[in-house]
């Protein structure tokens, strides 16, 4: 397989059956392997779609820097889209994400300037929206940006009905960042399938569920708000 760059790469990930994990004869289970992304994510599927929306309807040009909040995986995703178009990016982060992330970001050239752990991805919000009303600054805002559906919408759901065939699919379940997982491949999938669709949170903030916002080890979901 050959592509004319690392952003073709992205999506056609393997769905892979789960064959120890359920009961014999309670359950089929397929997992689909974002992590076969080049950069060993789903968000490699909406840091493309999100940075070529904007160049198609003039928002981002050459020359512009890119801001935006990140826990990690949507940040490191920009931050390889970017490297690959020539654009500068800026991620606030807070201090309690990993060093590994961190290292990731700043390999594909990023800036990052880190928020108290305390306000969590809040906090990191709040920080890119003040900082892209600089002069010459793009901010995907993947929290609301149609894009993050739309391409889970074309791709993701795509995938999953072209590599299932003739099985049906009973449920669909995604963990939960911006939501668009959820939210764009699983409207797809229910309409095809009539499945249920199930976010999956951190049990220690337990938001979407009504609950409170904490601290949890889980990094790329659970920011703490309902997107």
């Amino acid at each position: 397989m050959r592509f004319d760059n690392i952003i073709d790469a992205i999506g056609r990930t393997p769905l892979v059956r789960i064959n120890r994990l359920a009961a014999s004869g309670s359950a089929t289970i397929y997992a689909k392997l974002e992590s076969f992304n080049p950069c060993s994510s789903v968000k490699d599927r909406i840091g493309a779609a999100m940075i070529e929306a904007a160049e198609r309807d003039g928002s981002l040009k050459p020359g512009m820097t890119i801001v935006e909040p990140t826990s990690g995986n949507t940040g490191i995703a920009l931050a390889m889209v970017a490297a690959a178009k020539g654009y500068k990016c800026l991620f606030t982060m807070p201090e309690t994400m990993s060093l590994e992330r961190r290292a990731l970001l700043k390999f594909f050239g990023a800036e990052i300037v880190l928020t108290p752990g305390p306000e969590g991805m809040k906090g990191a919000v709040a920080k890119a929206e003040e900082l892209a009303q600089a002069e010459d600054c793009f901010q995907p805002q993947q929290f609301n940006n149609p894009a993050n559906l739309e391409i889970h919408r074309k791709t993701t759901a795509k995938e999953v009905i072209e590599d299932l065939g003739e099985l049906s699919l009973d449920a669909f379940m995604a963990g939960v960042g911006t939501g668009g997982t959820i939210s764009g491949a699983g409207e797809v999938l229910k309409k095809k399938y009539g499945c249920k669709n199930y976010a999956v949170e951190p049990e220690a903030s337990p938001v979407l569920s009504g609950g409170e916002p904490g601290p949890h080890p889980i990094q790329g979901i659970g920011a703490g708000f309902v997107p």
